[in-house]
């Protein structure tokens, strides 16, 4: 393991392997089929070069974007992940109070093993914090998740991000390898108990439609967002329903192998929409410079998962903290080095080979 204190995100990921037990392990870096999908992530970023001006005036660089209707001081949000109790014993809430500490948004899994009332409770109050929104799988009947996000209502969320591209499980061999299962005193809070280990073709004949994107967006005051869109086609199709922004994902290559890289589906998306919604992005960024280029692509705002996994599983909150601090700092450095002061004014031909 990597002597002193962690300075990058890889760091924070070597750690988090030597402290882990193999299943859990397992439970955060698998992939679906042979990895083609996630490695296609990283690979699209890395692809896309950065084309710096130089004796640019830099006083005052400003990291703020707005979004929803809030101004949040840097555009990093913690990505919905289930089960943080395997990597911490504080779990989401550790994360959240990170995430707070660092004026980022968090995102709550449905399949959180903390309560969502006690989640919101330790950071909604915090006038410094970044959005606090919550990730809705729906569930079987529709009674069952409009509970959850009257819920989530009452509890002080500001949105609601609806998961659309996990019908089912992917087929992920790291986890069937190492053999795992939920550990006793682990589980989705959230949820009966059974819940999502149906057979698949039982998941698969409740799989939500367009349907019920508008019965949910009919049915909450708060802003809808659907994360896991690729094609143009479903985003023009979520701006007609009224979706108020979109998360373009695949699921960190977890679901089904062989999609495109996030990278490479975002620029259609933002296109389809011509600015009438925000759009969202994530799947492998790991560095500042992958997120400036997420915002010269288009982007709103990004989300971070298996980074911030990492960080909670090498060092609890304050690795969580640290993985956010990092990402701001190196965004700053990236911004400062190619001649951008603010992110509201990216110049058109930053990813692009100027005239």
């Amino acid at each position: 393991m990597t002597q002193g204190p962690p300075v990058c995100l890889a760091d924070h990921e070597e750690r988090a392997r030597a402290r882990l037990d193999a299943a859990a392990h397992a439970y955060v870096a698998s992939v679906a089929g042979d990895g083609r999908t996630a490695a296609a992530n990283r690979a699209a970023w890395d692809a896309l070069p950065l084309w710096p001006r130089v004796l640019q005036p830099l006083a005052g660089l400003d990291t703020r974007v707005a979004l929803l209707g809030r101004t949040l001081a840097h555009p990093v949000l913690l990505a919905p992940l289930a089960h943080q109790r395997l990597l911490h014993p504080q779990g989401e809430l550790a994360s959240a109070v990170a995430a707070s500490a660092q004026q980022a948004g968090f995102v709550l899994s449905t399949l959180s093993n903390t309560p969502l009332e006690d989640v919101a409770a330790a950071v909604r109050d915090d006038a410094d914090r970044g959005p606090l929104w919550f990730q809705l799988y729906l569930q079987a009947d529709r009674a069952r998740s409009l509970d959850l996000v009257r819920r989530a209502e009452a509890a002080g969320y500001e949105a609601l991000v609806l998961t659309v591209d996990a019908p089912v499980n992917g087929v992920r061999d790291g986890e069937r390898q190492a053999g795992f299962r939920l550990p006793p005193g682990v589980h989705a809070v959230h949820l009966a108990a059974g819940v999502g280990a149906e057979p698949l073709a039982v998941l698969a004949a409740r799989a939500p439609t367009w349907d019920d994107v508008a019965w949910l967006a009919a049915q909450t005051r708060l802003p809808l967002l659907l994360k896991g869109v690729l094609r143009p086609d479903d985003a023009r199709r979520a701006l007609d329903l009224g979706v108020h922004g979109l998360v373009v994902s695949n699921h960190g290559g977890r679901t089904l192998d062989g999609l495109p890289a996030s990278a490479t589906a975002l620029p259609g998306v933002v296109a389809a929409v011509d600015g009438r919604l925000p759009v969202l992005v994530d799947g492998g960024i790991r560095r500042g410079t992958d997120v400036l280029k997420a915002m010269a692509l288009g982007a709103a705002a990004v989300l971070v998962g298996r980074p911030f996994a990492w960080g909670l599983a090498s060092a609890g909150p304050q690795g969580v903290a640290h993985v956010l601090r990092v990402l701001r700092d190196e965004l700053e450095a990236a911004m400062a080095l190619c001649g951008v002061s603010r992110l509201r004014d990216l110049p058109p031909d930053l990813l692009g080979r100027p005239g």
